[in-house]
């Protein structure tokens, strides 16, 4: 009761009271070389400190143009329901045992969470699943504590609101890391990762929060799980081999806009590149009717014929510029063959 009562309501003075234990809250400004630029420690109360951090956050406004308008939709970087949320968390489950302190690293579009301690549900996902309190708390009286300060609630539907915030807002989903023994890591983007499809992803009303979490993984090219391939494989929701998914058209189609799907077999160029790479090596050039006949058959079924057609165009020129291949010939009798360069340095 003694340390609850020091942690969230005791002055600054007391604090030696909690020691070995820490009592603060450290926010971190870093540029996108995680290079330090400011930094400031919070310490008790720390019922009051939180809203002092949250103010040091750059809580920057992101403007993007939404289909069928030309008037761009503002929206900021963060919900401040999800950054105290975060941190009321991060008080609540620290393990004060291990001497640490809690962390805010800002970052130019991230906010990194992190305090001491294992995570004690063990899964993030299974904690979403049962929507339940936690049977153990490693706090148990701060945290009634904070409950009756409406800091956090125990009917274990916070990470589940923040997962949910997060899907609302078209933002991508939180980033628990927990491969570390004694500490928990959550990172909150805090940018569209594509304009497009994230916002198929997450603002479809027909994906449940477990599919848009699924896809939002995938997007972000982090493997999925057996039973989560196989339903969004049965629910055709996916295309592709792994580790090489990407969103299928009929996601894209159920918002009218493929481009974005399109757009999304760009991570597969650098295996299309190599083949191109390949058959030059082999046979010193090649017009188009031979490199169409090399990769049209090899492009997604979800393209049709002119769609893959332009794909190669695209495919050739994007090369052409980054000095991979060059063209002899501006007529259809041209052929392309190796750049000097790549075929010097491929001797």
């Amino acid at each position: 009761m003694t340390n609850a009562s020091l942690l969230l309501l005791g002055k600054p003075e007391a604090v030696h009271y909690l020691s070995p234990a820490s009592a603060r809250i450290s926010w971190i400004l870093r540029d996108k070389n995680n290079i330090d630029l400011d930094y400031q420690h919070f310490d008790c109360p720390l019922i009051l400190s939180t809203d002092k951090v949250l103010a040091k956050i750059r809580n920057l406004t992101i403007r993007h143009l939404p289909d069928g308008t030309l008037f761009p939709s503002e929206i900021t970087q963060y919900d401040s329901w999800v950054i105290r949320e975060m941190l009321h968390n991060c008080i609540a489950h620290q393990d004060y045992t291990l001497s640490g302190k809690i962390n805010l690293v800002e970052l130019p579009d991230a906010l990194i969470f992190s305090n001491m301690g294992s995570f004690i549900p063990g899964s993030v996902e299974d904690m979403i699943r049962s929507d339940a309190p936690p049977s153990v708390y490693r706090n148990a009286f701060l945290s009634q504590a904070m409950v009756s300060l409406n800091m956090i609630d125990t009917i274990g539907s916070g990470i589940k609101r923040t997962y949910q915030k997060q899907k609302e807002r078209s933002f991508p989903m939180p980033d628990y890391q927990l491969e570390k023994k004694d500490c928990v890591e959550v990172r909150v983007s805090g940018k569209i990762i594509d304009d497009n499809y994230t916002r198929i992803l997450l603002s479809n009303l027909e994906l449940s929060l477990f599919d848009a979490i699924a896809l939002d993984r995938i997007q972000k090219r982090i493997p999925i799980n057996e039973v989560d391939f196989k339903r969004l494989k049965s629910l055709k929701l996916i295309e592709g081999r792994r580790p090489s998914l990407f969103v299928s058209a009929k996601v894209a189609a159920l918002t009218g806009d493929k481009a974005s799907y399109i757009k999304n077999l760009a991570f597969d160029k650098s295996h299309y590149k190599q083949m191109v790479i390949s058959f030059l090596e082999k046979y010193g050039k090649a017009d188009r009717p031979e490199l169409d006949k090399l990769l049209l058959d090899k492009i997604s079924d979800a393209l049709d014929s002119k769609q893959r057609k332009v794909f190669v165009t695209n495919l050739l020129q994007e090369m052409r510029r980054d000095e991979q291949i060059e063209v002899d010939g501006t007529t259809r009798g041209a052929f392309w063959r190796l750049d000097n360069f790549v075929q010097k340095n491929s001797v």
